[in-house]
């Protein structure tokens, strides 16, 4: 694939894998501040009043945040030598999507919260018809991404990451899981329906982070099959985590509320199992999750040592 145009995003190195052994925080770092660099210039500021939403998107997409779904869509891009341009442009819309989640989430209607990464979220920094507008284009913009031709010089790849990305943060993907975590049923799931739940809410856009690289790749069934299982073990292993933390860690090393879904006698992982047995559960994933990526030999290392990375985290 020659995607050479991709090359208009990322810089003079954009199509140049970085090579030889480097640590999994080394490469987060640096993939997340690619990442941050692509968001910055495809959310350039405006004048005038339409500004003041383009100054909250920006205030939601660029106010730091781990990047794992973005590091995830380069790692697997990386696996396949897609250039990688084309990675960061689809890495910065999967990291759209989320943070416009992010926003909605955050809102009064929704989880109330008032604390984001750190600092006040977009509704408290703003007000909250610029948080839902600032979401609405963030989710939008995503998609502009996607279809543009910097993004792949292939229509059809381009139509297959616009409705594998849709598809995941539709009403059969994140919005559904956060219907069902809204929904008055919510107290009374089982470990079955927190799992389903937890594929909805967040494992949907961890799949199609792990998925892309293989999209953007054209890649055969084998190889895409692998990362989705990788990621649907990655994706319930990350929420586990979270419920830990959640029920173990402060607000202050979190960055955001704690304890809130206990406070509403929400189910979580951690209430259903227990802790000790929630992080054995958690443990076991990432094996699974390592296990799924032996066709790529050592060119997956660091997607490995990212699965450990979600259980070993403390934010």
């Amino acid at each position: 694939m020659s995607n050479s145009s991709a090359k208009a995003q990322g810089g003079a190195q954009a199509d140049v894998w970085s090579a030889g052994d480097v640590s999994l925080e080394a490469a987060l770092a640096a993939q997340g501040d690619a990442v941050t660099q692509v968001l910055d210039s495809l959310l350039a500021p405006v004048d005038g009043p339409r500004g003041r939403v383009i100054e909250a998107m920006r205030y939601g997409a660029l106010g730091g945040g781990k990047r794992l779904r973005p590091f995830l869509v380069c790692e697997s891009a990386r696996l396949f030598d897609v250039p990688r341009a084309s990675a960061l442009r689809v890495a910065a819309a999967i990291e759209m999507v989320h943070c416009y989640s992010l926003i909605h989430d955050d809102l009064p209607a929704m989880d109330d919260s008032a604390l984001r990464r750190g600092r006040p979220t977009a509704h408290v920094a703003f007000d909250e018809a610029t948080a839902i507008l600032a979401g609405d284009g963030l989710l939008t913009e995503a998609f502009t991404v996607l279809a543009d031709a910097l993004t792949h010089d292939k229509a059809e790849v381009r139509i297959a990451l616009v409705a594998a990305l849709a598809a995941a943060a539709g009403a059969a993907g994140m919005v559904g899981g956060q219907m069902i975590d809204m929904s008055p049923e919510r107290t009374g799931l089982d470990l079955a329906g927190i799992s389903h739940l937890q594929s909805l809410k967040t494992g949907a856009l961890i799949r199609f982070s792990c998925e892309a690289g293989a999209i953007l790749a054209e890649a055969g069934h084998a190889e895409r099959e692998a990362l989705v299982r990788y990621a649907e073990d990655l994706g319930l292993a990350f929420q586990i985590a979270d419920d830990l933390l959640d029920a173990q860690s402060t607000p202050e090393a979190l960055g955001k509320p704690t304890g809130q879904d206990a406070s509403l006698g929400k189910a979580t992982f951690v209430g259903q199992l227990g802790i000790e047995k929630a992080r054995e559960k958690a443990e076991s994933l990432v094996r699974s999750a390592c296990a799924r990526l032996d066709l790529f030999g050592e060119k997956a290392d660091l997607l490995r040592q990212t699965a450990a990375f979600v259980v070993s985290r403390r934010s």
